[in-house]
């Protein structure tokens, strides 16, 4: 029955990422990709630990908070840029 669960969380979870890839690629405006983008790193920190769990390894937490740290520095400067226009600002006198 675990197995069963697990199975099908996984496979919840792989059409969802698809689902955000169709939303990423189609999205009508640039915030919904951002946030199809944010949301398919965190579909990908569940696929992991879900694979993770049917390993049964501790190897891939250092991989999940990879993914994690990726993915908000990605949604962070994709922000910064919706709302400045630049991600890094050259003058910081203001």
């Amino acid at each position: 029955m675990f197995e069963f669960v697990i199975g099908l969380s996984l496979l919840i979870v792989a059409i969802s990422t698809l689902l955000f890839v169709y939303r990423l690629v189609k999205g009508p405006s640039t915030p919904d990709r951002v946030i199809a983008l944010d949301a398919i790193g965190i579909n990908l920190i569940g696929i992991t630990a879900i694979i993770s769990i049917v390993l049964n390894s501790n190897a891939f937490v250092e991989i999940i908070l990879l993914i994690g740290i990726l993915a908000f520095i990605g949604t962070v400067a994709f922000s910064k840029w919706l709302e400045k226009g630049e991600i890094i600002e050259n003058d910081r006198d203001q």
